[in-house]
């Protein structure tokens, strides 16, 4: 089982980066050493979590990031992505917690020794729980606070950061927590949702500012999950459904950080369900970026639901993931080239890409050949896109690890290492070895190439 691609290709450069990714709420654990999390209180509530679980140990990352790093580090990869939990590092009165920004300088300084850059989010979902209590994202003095954070968090770490992204998905914790209520703090409720994504826009821009301030030479920008939204039918009312969700779902994010405006589709919203933007708020949310992080996992289907809106058709024809999720690589493709010619693009880094997969540890291995398959595809995918124009200058893949996966709890399966919860025990699958012996072979051609 491997991954190859062809030699002239764009990936195989030296300058292209190579990682993997993981987020601090569903590897960490140690949650006795940080402040309470949305997800602890959305966990706490039964019949959120599919399994019943919660992220108190998670993967034990806390305890375990010496030797995590070193599993890092024998994957060959040139880069790293994780997040900072937001309560492991500031206290409710605003002050640092020392013990817990220790923690990621140790991370920061084990990565800088073996020549890993260091991609860091500053939020990805974990939003405190006391500021929740104050009104959250639907507060707009959230956004800044989350300023504040990145300022503190910014000064502390120096230049021992390659990159910055301010948010991970806010469409994730826009829609699926405040209008899907799938995710915490679980809200069903569209003008909560469509004012909760404007402060998270808002908190991006003023974190933006921040960030070239205090670490002007690293890559500061924005992590947003897109999905090509493609017609049920040929039919006129599925294609403007399928139209329409696109505004919705990826226009609506990625439109006012590129152009300081909101898609059309806004003003076919009530008034009552549209967001309060007051003056200025468009120019602080369209910062310039240093890059844009692409993260892709599937297509979607919608159909018009006979009410002038649109509705998602699950996939149900295989390959799929373990989700449920179509495995549609071309996908990737459609989407980078469909933005790129859209709008006037940062370099891109396709910061998350992966699957779940029914994973099984027989004799000490763990054979996912439908993730190797998978990567090849998008990887393939990644390519194209390169092939047919685009600029983009890494890709990371989802996840390192098995970990807490949300709503589904520890049920679902999407590292390229596996975890036996009961005992920490790290196991590279054969999409690990994949990967790790993909990035040498890229490496050694590197090396021939340069003694030539």
């Amino acid at each position: 089982m491997k991954i190859s691609l062809a030699a002239n290709s764009a990936l195989l450069k030296p300058d292209f980066t190579f990682g993997v990714a993981t987020a601090s709420f569903q590897i960490e654990g140690a949650a006795d050493s940080r402040l309470p999390c949305i997800w602890d209180t959305f966990c706490a509530e039964p019949g959120r979590i599919k399994d019943g679980s919660d992220g108190l140990t998670a993967c034990d990352h806390v305890n375990r990031w010496r030797e995590d790093i070193e599993l890092i580090a024998s994957l060959g990869v040139d880069a790293y992505r994780f997040s900072i939990a937001w309560g492991r590092v500031i206290n409710t009165d605003g002050s640092i917690n020392k013990a817990g920004l220790a923690f990621y300088q140790q991370l920061l300084d084990a990565l800088q020794q073996r020549n890993i850059k260091a991609f860091v989010t500053l939020y990805h979902w974990d939003l405190p729980q006391y500021l929740q209590d104050e009104g959250g994202w639907l507060n707009r003095t959230t956004a800044y606070k989350f300023a504040d954070y990145a300022d503190l968090v910014s000064q502390a770490f120096g230049d021992k950061v390659y990159s910055y992204a301010t948010l991970n998905e806010p469409f994730c914790s826009a829609y699926l927590s405040y209008e899907a209520g799938i995710h915490a703090p679980g809200v069903q409720n569209r003008k909560q949702g469509r004012q909760v994504a404007h402060h998270l826009l808002l908190a991006h821009g003023l974190a933006m500012q921040v960030l070239q301030r205090n670490a002007p030479r690293a890559l500061n920008g924005i992590v947003l999950n897109f999905s090509p939204c493609h017609p049920a039918s040929s039919s006129e009312a599925d294609i403007r459904a399928a139209r329409m969700a696109d505004q919705y779902h990826n226009q609506w994010y990625i439109q006012p950080l590129i152009e300081g405006r909101y898609p059309e589709l806004i003003s076919q919203l009530s008034v009552a369900e549209q967001p309060e933007i007051a003056a200025g708020d468009m120019a602080i949310i369209a910062q310039p970026l240093d890059f844009l992080g692409v993260n892709y996992y599937t297509r979607t289907v919608y159909r018009d639901n006979g009410k002038g809106w649109f509705s998602d058709v699950p996939p149900t024809s295989p390959p799929l993931t373990d989700m449920g999720w179509e495995i549609y690589p071309a996908g990737l493709t459609e989407i980078l080239l469909d933005i790129n010619k859209r709008y006037t693009l940062p370099p891109v880094y396709i910061t998350e890409n992966g699957a779940a997969m029914p994973d099984k540890l027989q004799h000490g291995q763990v054979q996912d050949t439908e993730r190797v398959a998978y990567f090849q595809q998008h990887l393939q995918a990644v390519d194209n896109a390169i092939t047919a124009g685009m600029r983009i200058d890494g890709y990371f893949a989802w996840s390192l690890m098995d970990n807490f996966e949300w709503a589904e709890g520890y049920a679902k399966r999407f590292g390229i290492v596996y975890v036996d919860y009961a005992t920490q025990q790290r196991t590279l699958k054969a999409s690990a070895i994949a990967l790790r012996d993909f990035f040498a072979n890229r490496k050694a051609t590197d090396n021939k190439i340069a003694n030539k």
